[in-house]
């Protein structure tokens, strides 16, 4: 999106301001329908009218927006509107499964569809920028956001933030991108320290590069509106004053010309970082990277005019700022219609009261294909006929932590719970509810009615984890685990002697004890599902719906293995458990839990005939890899491939696997179809010892399979062997 021209329009606007009124166009200040940081001390409606300000974040509803636009266009000097910015993660009011559980279905149109649908609800609620999509690759349980991003594969984040971004900015009828997206957080958020919110991070040039910037990059090429840079600091660089990255890197090499947007109270924050003295300071260092727009500090209207006094920024570098935001509005429609998408005089009893049905069906078959079963002992489920089930735990029937964090303006009311979807799906069954413990601590009284409800029950499905106020921003864990109460509540149902089956709802992978691993019957990862969460676990349970979602995120066994992820590089020592002296641990096996893309179907697959179409490969060539895949179970099914590569031997250690596409294919059953993944050479290469692209003649192995579990995947080489 292209931002720094200006229209006849824009410059006879610029023209008239004065340094009050720029300084208010680059200044986005909150309302306070959500927090999503600490408020400030302002009224934002009273400062519209003088100027101050050029973007309001977290208000929605058309009555309100409504009312704000009418102050900026009618009462402002200038009558420049206003554009409303939100966070927009999952779902507006129809709320669909958290980002790290979504990813799990490794479905782009899947992400594409209920990023748009997202966007629909949001515009009509008069909402014109979605701080999302969050693309920080994360390999840390104990950071709290995790919940919001695609998992630890760099690939995988780069291709759900294209599906978001053209999701998000899919134009309407007009031709005018419904939603804007913004990109976050550039980069390396999920690097944190020991998995702490806000802390730093400590990463090479190499780990940019290969790990948290290619997501951006593909963002970017995308046509991403917008991108916001993270509250950190990168190896000693805070990230909104990073003038290397955001101006040298984002704007010049990669050619954007968006919007740079900071996070909330960013640019103040430098103060703490250490690198700038004041506001003023602040306010040049962000603006000297190419952050135009302060979100919640104050910084560049208090402190530009300083800035400007003692030299440290230009009027022309202000401008530019302006221009971008003011060339912002005007392409998305603001000067010719500030009221788009809203009724000529909404109001509160416009709005609709219940979700449309369609969007329902698309939050139930997104929480389908997210939900992934893990383990299924004596292939127990699917459960058919039951004629009891004791259902137990605080999720569910928790209709509002279902939504999980960053449920924008989702209302649990609308929320069809756990309970709900089996006393439907089960109606002939009885169905007894406990909810056995609060979600953190005991309660003896809840015991007592979960023993109860236990008595006679043909299986036991227990729904314990996380409430919604355990994950998210500012909610790191040192312990990621089930609180200890859920836990006697969980060894109680499994010393019933009924089948367990164990739904795991919660934003992370949380470290579960071994002996509710081995005593559960059966174990889905059911996450913060969305609205109609209830109704599609229990479809997966009654069989209605095949299971076929994979995690997107390697499982710890313990929390001392975190971080932990696939594509380990293989050190001069590579775990052997026949070995002590190779990499691994003393106190705990070095395999996790569960890999990167495990996951269960009620059906079984069988790979063959895996093939290139060439076994010698010059730099410019294509080559396609190939392999049969067959349902050998007895229903249809749906099965994700990965396609994975490795170079043994290169100038630097490169990582045992490296994702190189993924596909899903459905499968009937005794049906054969040929998965067919074509590569470009050249993607094959990776960064030398100057950071430059670089490929050997020699061997690259393809590995392909259902996981990243090294029992899970079949190899065949081809040699490089350029002219």
């Amino acid at each position: 999106m292209k931002l720094s021209g200006g229209s006849a329009r824009v410059n006879a606007l610029m023209a008239q301001m004065s340094l009050g009124e720029k300084l208010g166009q680059i200044s986005m200040l909150a309302d306070g329908l959500v927090e999503t940081g600490p408020p400030g001390p302002h009224n934002p409606f009273n400062m519209i009218v003088d100027g101050r300000v050029g973007s309001l974040l977290n208000v929605w509803g058309a009555h309100l927006v409504r009312e704000a636009q009418r102050r900026a266009v009618e009462e402002s000097r200038l009558g420049v509107p206003l554009f409303f910015g939100l966070d927009v993660v999952h779902g507006h009011k129809s709320i669909h499964p958290v980002p790290i559980a979504e990813a799990g279905s490794f479905d782009r149109q899947l992400w594409e569809a209920t990023a748009r649908d997202s966007a629909i609800e949001a515009m009509a609620d008069g909402v014109h920028m979605t701080f999302a999509p969050m693309i920080d690759v994360a390999r840390d349980a104990r950071w709290g956001r995790i919940v919001e991003t695609a998992g630890e594969d760099p690939l995988v984040n780069a291709e759900f933030g294209r599906a978001r971004v053209r999701g998000y900015q899919a134009r309407d009828e007009k031709g005018i991108m419904r939603l804007a997206a913004c990109a976050k957080h550039f980069c390396a958020y999920g690097a944190v320290v020991s998995g702490r919110d806000y802390a730093e991070a400590d990463v090479s040039w190499r780990g940019l590069e290969e790990i948290y910037l290619p997501p951006f990059r593909a963002c970017v090429d995308e046509g991403v509106a917008a991108i916001m840079p993270a509250f950190i600091d990168v190896a000693g660089m805070a990230m909104t004053g990073h003038k290397r990255l955001l101006r040298d890197m984002l704007r010049a090499r990669w050619r954007f010309d968006g919007l740079i947007v900071s996070d909330y109270n960013a640019i103040a924050e430098l103060i703490n970082h250490g690198v700038a003295a004041d506001a003023p300071e602040a306010a040049a260092l962000a603006l000297n990277a190419g952050v135009d727009i302060d979100m919640m500090s104050d910084a560049y209207f208090n402190g530009l005019p300083i800035a400007l006094e003692r030299g440290l920024v230009s009027m022309d570098e202000i401008d530019m700022a302006v221009r971008r935001v003011l060339n912002f509005k005007e392409q998305i429609g603001l000067f010719d219609d500030p009221y788009r998408n809203m009724a000529p005089s909404a109001s509160k009893e416009e709005i609709p009261k219940t979700l449309a049905p369609e969007r329902r069906a698309l939050s139930r078959q997104a929480a389908q294909r997210s939900i992934v079963l893990l383990k299924n002992e004596g292939a127990l489920l699917p459960l058919k006929a039951p004629r009891s089930l004791a259902v137990l735990g605080p999720l569910a029937d928790a209709p509002n932590d279902q939504l999980g964090p960053w449920a924008s303006a989702g209302d649990g009311q609308d929320a069809v719970t756990i309970l709900a979807g089996l006393r439907e799906t089960y109606a002939q069954a009885d169905v007894r509810f406990a909810k056995g413990a609060p979600f953190e601590g005991r309660d003896e009284d809840e015991l007592e009615a979960a023993r109860k409800a236990l008595a006679g029950a043909d299986a036991i499905i227990l729904c314990i984890g996380e409430s919604r106020m355990m994950s998210g921003e500012a909610l790191s864990r040192t312990k990621p685990e089930i609180p200890a109460g859920q836990l006697e509540l969980a060894r109680m149902a499994l010393e019933s002697g009924a089948p367990v089956v164990l739904a795991i709802n919660s934003g992370r992978p949380l470290v579960l004890p071994d002996w509710l691993v081995e005593g559960a019957h059966a174990i889905l990862a059911a996450w913060h599902a969305g609205t109609e969460a209830g109704p599609a676990l229990a479809a997966i349970l009654s069989g209605a719906c095949n299971p076929s979602a994979r995690l997107a995120i390697t499982w710890p066994r313990t929390t001392g293995q975190m971080p932990l992820f696939y594509g380990l590089r293989p050190s001069g020592r590579p775990h052997d458990p026949q070995n002590t002296w190779t990499t691994g641990y003393y106190d705990c096996p070095f395999d996790p839990c569960w890999s990167f893309g495990q996951g269960l179907s009620y059906t079984r697959f069988a790979r063959a005939n895996l093939r290139v179409d060439r076994d010698a490969l010059d730099l410019d060539d294509l080559v396609s890899v190939s392999v049969d895949v067959t349902n050998i179970g007895t229903c249809e099914g749906v099965e994700t491939i990965f396609l994975f590569s490795r170079d043994p031997v290169a100038q630097v250690t490169r990582p045992m696997l490296e994702l190189r596409d993924f596909t899903k294919v459905a499968l009937r059953q005794g049906e054969t179809r040929t998965v067919v993944f074509v590569v470009k050479v050249r993607d094959l290469c990776y960064l030398d010892e100057d950071r430059k692209p670089r490929l050997d003649d020699g061997a690259i192995q393809f590995h392909v399979g259902a996981s990243a579990r090294r029992e899970d995947l079949e190899r065949i080489d081809v040699v490089i062997a350029q002219g």
